[in-house]
């Protein structure tokens, strides 16, 4: 059993300061006194343009299977969300990816008037690259400059997992700390010298899976150094792939000394850890597809998923590393599906799918398991090495006999999806957008790998949709 170690009082660390009262009148409704205001346990987050201004909007309905609804006069405006996360049926959180203090989260909640209301507190919550549940918590998580004390002779600091928890009940929030003592570091995380960051987190019992997805090596990991001087941890013949200069942008901006991207992109790892500290783990290994994630500028899309019966989790890959610049790590991997058997803590070595000759080639972004033998997948419209490729497919996959269908009867213009679907009575719940017409929930049939129209909203984008019930 690895272990990293946490600073002892974790959830005492940082949530002094992090809460902030927020209660604001005029944020209270789009407007009052409107036949068009709706009622229902149903939740839909909109966006409304005009004149090049986003206004947000959170809509309830009766249905989703029918009618239409607007947002003149109508639902409960908010700030916007990064991810739109239902916790169970009683909160709703709109999760925002903060960089520099760009947004905050709130939290929102059917009251027992059956009206949707804005919680208390606020947060400004970590920089995050991935979030899951665990028991009373959402958790977010990135990778990060660890403790200055280590850093090296160079000044380059290990990485290290930065983690974030959201109390759903007691609207708390609390971080991580790292120190000298208690560096928590993902450097080096599988053995290769390599840093990970984690995708996907779904608790298993007490446990929590997550992909460990390898990133390269940061700069404190290149610059280590054999006695002979030799690099450590850079394969032989890849030299010339340590940055010489800082440069790029965005999600692909690196810095000098760094080795960007794995130099192994024909294995996929799976951590499995102890608990929700993160502190005691297990790596599992398959060589049968690539890193287990999608991935989206800076976001890791989950692509582990806990089966129904709780016996098995499903592992995805989209085979990201395709493409890479570099042949050397390029992964030689098709998009696939593999799954571990969560009483053995092991892979099954006799389940395996190629689900790009399933689709001709083509790869997915992102994955949703919707209960029973079915996947939701949203597909590319053509390979993954295409640089012009868009996802505005949808597919369901079939577990049991690795049968992918396309969806049919979605729009054929269709501009987006939003980012969470809600799964009901076997049945998949997304929100679709499209270039012409307003945007519209379509329930999606997993047997029949069929889609039809539902609730129509008078929005200009759908975002998520879900339940809430009353408290």
């Amino acid at each position: 059993m690895k272990k990293n170690h946490l600073l002892t009082g974790l959830f005492a660390a940082t949530v002094a300061g992090m809460a902030l009262t927020a209660c604001s009148d005029d944020e209270s409704n789009g407007g009052s006194g409107s036949s068009n205001v709706t009622t229902g346990n149903y939740v839909i987050a909109a966006t409304v343009t005009s004149s090049s201004t986003d206004t947000y909007v959170l809509l309830t309905a009766e249905s989703l299977d029918e009618g239409e609804i607007t947002t003149v006069g109508n639902g409960l405006v908010n700030e916007g969300a990064t991810y739109w996360a239902f916790y169970g049926n009683r909160y709703l959180y709109a999760l925002n990816y903060n960089q520099g203090e760009a947004g905050t989260t709130q939290s929102f909640v059917m009251n027992s008037a059956g009206t949707l209301e804005k919680r208390s507190q606020e947060y400004y919550v970590n920089r995050f690259t991935t979030y899951g549940y665990y028991d009373k918590y959402i958790m977010t998580t990135s990778t990060g400059d660890g403790p200055s004390e280590l850093k090296d002779e160079n000044g380059y600091l290990p990485q290290s997992f930065l983690i974030s928890y959201l109390d759903v009940v007691n609207q708390t929030y609390a971080s991580n700390s790292v120190s000298e003592s208690t560096p928590f570091l993902s450097e080096n995380f599988l053995g290769n010298g390599e840093y990970v960051t984690l995708a996907g987190l779904e608790q298993v019992g007490s446990k929590l899976y997550a992909a460990a997805v390898p990133m390269g090596l940061s700069q404190y990991g290149c610059m280590q150094k054999n006695e002979d001087g030799s690099y450590k941890w850079v394969l032989p013949g890849n030299e010339d792939l340590i940055k010489t200069e800082s440069g790029g942008s965005g999600s692909g901006a690196y810095d000098k000394d760094e080795l960007q991207w794995t130099q192994y992109p024909d294995e996929c790892w799976v951590a499995i850890f102890t608990d929700q500290t993160l502190t005691e783990y297990k790596l599992l290994k398959t060589d049968k597809i690539s890193y287990a994630s999608g991935r989206y500028k800076s976001q890791y899309y989950q692509m582990n998923w806990l089966a129904d019966d709780g016996n098995y989790m499903y592992v995805f890959s989209p085979s990201y590393a395709k493409t890479m610049s570099d042949s050397r790590q390029q992964t030689t991997l098709p998009a696939g599906v593999v799954r571990i058997n969560t009483q053995s803590e092991e892979f099954d070595s006799d389940y395996y799918y190629n689900l790009e000759e399933r689709a001709d080639g083509a790869s997915f972004l992102r994955s949703w398991y919707i209960g029973g033998e079915y996947f939701l997948l949203l597909m590319y419209d053509k390979p993954i090495t295409d640089s012009d490729k868009v996802a505005n497919r949808l597919a369901i996959f079939n577990v049991s006999n690795g049968e992918l269908s396309f969806v049919s009867g979605l729009p054929s213009d269709v501009s987006g999806f939003g980012n969470t679907p809600y799964m009901e009575n076997g049945s998949a719940y997304i929100a679709v957008t499209t270039t012409s017409g307003y945007p519209a929930i379509y329930r999606i049939e997993p047997s029949s790998a069929t889609a039809t129209q539902g609730l129509v909203v008078k929005a200009t984008s759908l975002n998520g949709v879900g339940r809430l019930e009353s408290e």
